[in-house]
């Protein structure tokens, strides 16, 4: 055939191509139709509006407190009361033998970013071309149709700090609340802070003896090194430009640095090793701007300066060996005590790609099993990551004047044999609790006649 001669392939060459090209374009569709069809019936609720109580409750308000039998007074998406002494009339919600939390808060993730890691691109817009980004804002990006948004909120999680990914500085962060038609619906607390990742300082050698002998080409600490320099640089340069009144040209870069040096927003630095965590330090100091270390795999090691310098830390995934070798195999579990005693204000995360976030209570169940209380471990998902994401005022306690983000469980919401949520509350709404697994769970049910 003219084909075959044109293309210099034999027949049956060109026949496993387009059988190749078929089952990629059947996969393509067939995940493209999931995407598209899948929860198409889970609405977002419209704002709560008159009173409603939850009473009978065992209250974990977040701070440390627990009220037992004690009633929740709800107007208009706010807290009105909390309280043993509440009289309650018309809309009631009995949570007699139920545990009560604040809703939890995931402090940074690419929730509504990045849907099915690579395997479909068009699912994803989490990181931007080049490395200096300090203008590109997440928010915009953030997909409120992401079906794992619905799998969070029967999990408790309610809110996160969504972050763009990167090389360097990657871009600025937004809270968001999972509860919403569009980005502009779901925006909680719009620009909390830049996010700036942190070249790698250590030279690994291959574990398991792979390479031994081999020399890098290149020495990554120096080019780390070198990297830190230029993003220093580019800071002064900022900063300079931010005490300037009169710009002949306006910088959008250096514009989207200002409120960093006016301590509106915090720099996120992703940093594992105390190498990079005094980078980290360093900067806090130079620029006077305020820190979170994200990650902080070695943060333990020097707390004590994290706590003088104030810098808080965001402790990205329990769930993860140590940094090097010679550390306790349980090292990850035992960190969070250990900066809990030594006054460093912390949170827990779940940055897992596989479990996409859900375990972030069990995170904090295992961090309890490690040292903290089960209240402490409880404010290093609710009130913790509220305060270092600047919207304590609003959210992280079940406290008189701020937003309804309540959570019922059957059990504790630690634990994951207890852990079942009832129902999920986000400023008074009572949420839908629907997600895709729910739907196929209950759609084999009934086919098999066992609901």
């Amino acid at each position: 055939m003219e084909i075959e001669r044109t293309l210099n392939v034999k027949p049956e060459t060109l026949n496993i191509k387009n059988i190749i090209m078929k089952y990629i374009v059947l996969i393509t569709i067939t995940l493209t139709t999931l995407l598209l069809n899948a929860q198409d019936d889970v609405y977002p609720t419209p704002p709560q509006k008159g009173t409603f109580y939850i009473i009978n409750a065992s209250i974990h308000v977040g701070n440390g407190t627990v009220i037992n039998n004690a009633t929740i007074k709800v107007t208009d998406g706010k807290i009105a009361q909390v309280g043993t002494n509440i009289s309650a009339s018309g809309d009631i919600i009995d949570a007699k033998g139920k545990q009560v939390y604040p809703g939890l808060i995931l402090p940074e993730s690419d929730l509504g970013l990045k849907e099915i890691a690579n395997a479909v691109r068009g699912s994803n817009d989490y990181q931007e071309l080049g490395e200096w980004n300090p203008n590109i804002q997440s928010a915009v990006a953030y997909n409120t149709d992401s079906k794992i948004i619905n799998t969070l909120k029967s999990n408790g999680i309610l809110l996160t700090n969504v972050a763009p990914a990167g090389s360097l500085i990657a871009g600025t962060t937004s809270v968001m609340q999972l509860d919403a038609w569009n980005w502009e619906d779901a925006l909680y607390k719009r620009n909390t802070g830049i996010v700036f990742y942190m070249p790698s300082l250590i030279n690994r050698r291959p574990r398991f003896g792979g390479g031994r002998g081999q020399q890098p080409e290149t020495d990554p600490v120096k080019e780390g090194l070198d990297k830190i320099e230029e993003v220093k640089k580019f800071f002064r340069e900022a900063k300079a430009y931010s005490q300037e009144t009169d710009h002949r040209e306006t910088n959008l870069k250096f514009e989207a640095l200002k409120p960093l040096f006016a301590k509106q927003e915090k720099l996120f630095i992703h940093a594992e090793v105390v190498k990079q965590l005094l980078v980290a330090v360093d900067f806090s100091k130079e620029f006077g701007i305020d820190v979170v270390i994200v990650g902080g795999n070695e943060s333990w090691q020097i707390a004590d300066l994290l706590k003088k310098n104030n810098i808080s830390v965001i402790l990205s995934r329990e769930y993860n060996l140590p940094e090097t070798e010679d550390e306790d195999i349980d090292q990850p579990f035992k960190t969070p005590y250990m900066l809990k005693q030594a006054g460093v204000l912390f949170a827990l995360n779940d940055d897992n790609d596989e479990t996409r976030y859900r375990n972030l209570a069990f995170n904090a169940g295992t961090a309890a099993a490690y040292g903290l209380t089960k209240e402490e471990a409880l404010q290093s998902i609710t009130l913790n990551p509220a305060k270092i994401l600047g919207i304590d005022d609003r959210t992280g306690t079940i406290e008189e004047g701020k937003d309804a983000n309540i959570v019922i469980s059957e059990g504790d919401i630690l634990d994951m044999r207890t852990s079942i949520i009832s129902a999920v509350f986000i400023q008074g709404r009572k949420v839908s609790l629907e997600n895709k697994q729910t739907q196929l769970y209950n759609r084999y049910m009934t086919k098999y006649g066992l609901k």
